[in-house]
């Protein structure tokens, strides 16, 4: 059952503030309202002790499943009709992945905040469209990727802006060999100094395994979530993307990566405390 008021309203900052620590978080895909829901009303109490404040992030269709069978999600118009109950429910701005160009202007009417996931970050049409519709724009760096290359993506979306457009760029680990993933945390210094945008890690796919799960699913290492999140911050990451959930062994995706929703408020306290450390003016 949905709230009556909002437990926290957004604030009237940037979405991706280089000033203030921030999160982007949420499920990997969108379920059901009880779900959703659940893991956004947790979220939005956390955003009481987060500066920058969170976006809740959740996909309506994960398009690039390793198995043809896999589940993808409520699709466009049901799942921004779930992304707008979140909203009005906890007050959280929200984020969702578009994966073709006449999918951002629907979704742009929902959400606050577009991403574009790895795999399409060269997609000329679809960054364009994304800056179009003035929204703030997460472009999220390809696995094959080195940092410089992020600047194309920057402009295409800023090319295509009526205005001023925010855009950010996250970190989610390179290709090493097959089936693994590491992060080089030169990173967020390079593409900070060839994007000028914030950037951002993603813990939760930076440990994730391409096709060494169950069945030729995606497999993972949580466990390694924590300790490359707060060296992503000591690098200098403006702030941090994790997906989570309640039990992620039951995810209909990406569970082997995300962290589980009963550990996310120490790691955010953890990252907090280093954020300040790394940023205070004394250093």
């Amino acid at each position: 059952m949905a709230r009556t008021a909002p437990l926290a309203m957004p604030n009237a900052t940037a979405a991706f503030p280089r000033d203030a620590f921030f999160m982007i978080a949420g499920p990997c895909q969108l379920e059901d309202d009880a779900l959703n829901l659940r893991v956004a009303e947790h979220l939005a109490r956390l955003a009481e002790r987060v500066p920058g404040g969170i976006v809740f992030k959740a996909s309506f269709d994960k398009a690039n499943r390793s198995n043809p069978g896999a589940t993808r999600g409520p699709g466009l118009d049901a799942g921004l009709a779930a992304l707008a109950r979140v909203k009005a429910a906890t007050g959280l701005r929200v984020l969702t992945d578009v994966h073709l160009p006449e999918q951002c202007a629907p979704a742009a009417q929902v959400v606050d905040v577009l991403q574009i996931p790895a795999f399409l970050c060269r997609q000329t049409d679809l960054l364009e469209a994304a800056g179009a519709t003035g929204k703030p724009v997460n472009v999220k760096k390809g696995q094959w990727m080195h940092p410089e290359g992020m600047r194309g993506a920057v402009r295409k979306v800023r090319g295509a802006a009526d205005g001023e457009v925010e855009v950010a760029v996250t970190e989610r680990g390179s290709f090493f060999g097959y089936g693994d993933l590491v992060v080089d945390m030169r990173s967020f210094a390079r593409m900070r100094a060839a994007c000028d945008a914030a950037v951002i890690f993603d813990g939760t796919h930076s440990v994730q395994q391409p096709g060494r799960g169950e069945g030729g699913a995606s497999g993972g290492a949580r466990e390694f979530i924590p300790p490359l999140t707060l060296a992503a911050i000591a690098a200098g990451a403006d702030g941090i993307f994790l997906e989570t959930h309640p039990d992620p062994a039951h995810a209909p995706s990406d569970g082997p990566n995300m962290i589980p929703l009963d550990q996310l408020d120490a790691l955010v306290d953890r990252a907090i405390d280093t954020w300040n450390l790394v940023r205070s003016p004394s250093r």
